[in-house]
């Protein structure tokens, strides 16, 4: 991150200041890149597989049930958090989701978002881990 603001002359700004939605927005994709990451680092394949593969894990409805974990394991700020990214209101909608599973997604989102712009890798990567563990689990069940 300290990179990023020196080489691009970033400015410091409060993170309270952002929008849940905007925390959603970056914290969609640091979650796609983690999942990727994850994915190719299992070992090369055919990059449609790689794709079906990411898709199960990104889609709204598997962020919202490993939100149904994780919710209990999150600390009274990272619930906020959560609970603020999941009661915004967006203008779009999942185009394969419920309204429920999207807006759990998107607090899901805001969370990693969060989590991102504050460092906490450490944290980000357990909670990814443990939601993803969940949906390998149900998967194989």
């Amino acid at each position: 991150m300290e990179l990023l603001t020196q080489q691009f002359r970033l400015e410091d700004v409060d993170i309270r200041t952002y929008s849940p939605l905007a925390l959603a927005y970056i914290g969609d994709g640091v979650y796609e890149l983690i999942i990727r990451t994850i994915l190719i680092k299992k070992g090369n394949c055919p990059v449609n597989k790689l794709h079906r593969r990411a898709s199960t894990l990104v889609r709204a409805s598997a962020q919202s049930a490993m939100v149904t974990v994780l919710e209990p394991l999150l600390t009274l700020e990272e619930h906020k958090i959560y609970k603020r990214g999941r009661n915004a209101h967006s203008a779009t909608m999942a185009k394969h989701a419920t309204v429920t599973d999207y807006r759990r997604a998107t607090g899901f989102e805001a969370l990693i978002g969060w989590l991102y712009l504050t460092q906490q890798w450490e944290r980000m990567t357990e909670l990814v881990k443990t939601g993803v563990s969940q949906i390998e689990s149900e998967e194989r069940v």
